[in-house]
């Protein structure tokens, strides 16, 4: 059976040691790391998310707020808030929950960021930085997976490494990062989609299937190699008919692959509370950045 890369584990080692650091910063007089949340509408999950980042400042030491809009908020309103933002010498770095609604260009929006406050790693400017292996802030979701190998000391050198799924939140980082000169890195990757052929053919030689695909159950154990280090970014909520009426699936068909490989992430409490995690990694980055050097 495969070990657990369990990343509820890590991710309160790394909120444990942001901890530590808060704590001497505030020791030193100085004001705490400051994160905030721009959330618009009332998209159930988004709400959740935003919250539990809040949650997540809380228990680290950080200062927060959240920001909410209606759906029927305007882009220059929106645009207006990003620019108070981006003056302020109190926030660290922001976000902006996606998805935002359809009177809003999300592009307009990610471009209007400051870079330097930008912890999602969407930016531009913050990606084409990564895909140079240049300092930045990293998407938080590919940090926390590469700090998930990192911890448990998965070998990536000279691997096999195949992405599942080609976003540029998850898909397209992650297959930069595994490919880059360092540790966790220097894979062979391969990034497959949707649109790839015989999909079994690339994951049945792959060392390390990467899958965020959003299909629950897709990567079924006949589709992996004895051995394999899978990590699974999907989750989906399937109805079914227990007392909640639904339960919460990964691409990865679990019981099946953990008999067949070496590690693997469950879900939940695999990459989602790293992913979390890391958001507060890249806050006090920019945090250090802009204090420490004003």
């Amino acid at each position: 059976m495969a070990q657990i890369l369990d990343g509820l584990k890590v991710s309160k080692e790394v909120k444990a040691e942001i901890k530590e650091e808060v704590e001497r910063i505030l020791a030193n007089k100085r004001r705490a790391p400051h994160l905030v949340a721009i959330l618009v509408g009332n998209n159930g999950a988004s709400k959740a998310y935003v919250n539990s980042k809040v949650k997540d400042c809380e228990e680290v030491g950080f200062s927060s707020s959240l920001i909410k809009f209606p759906s029927t908020v305007s882009e220059s309103e929106l645009l207006e808030k990003i620019d108070e933002l981006n003056k302020s010498k109190d926030i660290d770095g922001f976000i902006v929950q996606l998805p935002l609604p359809k009177q809003i260009d999300q592009e307009k929006i990610i471009m209007a960021i400051d870079p330097r406050k930008d912890v999602d790693g969407f930016h531009p400017e913050n990606f084409g930085k990564m895909a140079l292996e240049m300092d930045t802030f990293l998407p938080a979701t590919p940090f926390g997976i590469l700090t998930l190998l990192e911890r448990y000391n998965i070998e990536t050198k000279g691997k096999n490494c195949v992405i599942i799924g080609r976003s540029r939140i998850v898909g397209k980082p992650m297959s930069i990062l595994m490919g880059r000169k360092d540790f966790p890195g220097n894979s062979t990757v391969t990034l497959t989609h949707s649109y790839t052929e015989h999909i079994e053919e690339y994951t049945k030689q792959a060392d390390i299937v990467i899958t965020a695909l959003g299909d629950p159950n897709f990567l079924k154990k006949e589709m992996i190699k004895e051995g394999a280090v899978i990590v699974d970014v999907g989750i989906t909520r399937v109805d079914d008919d227990s007392e909640k009426g639904y339960h919460l699936a990964g691409d990865v068909d679990f019981e099946s692959c953990a008999e067949k490989a070496s590690w693997i992430t469950p879900v939940p409490g695999g990459v989602g509370p790293m992913t979390r995690a890391m958001l507060m990694k890249n806050t006090i980055i920019a945090y250090k950045t802009s204090v420490y050097n004003d």
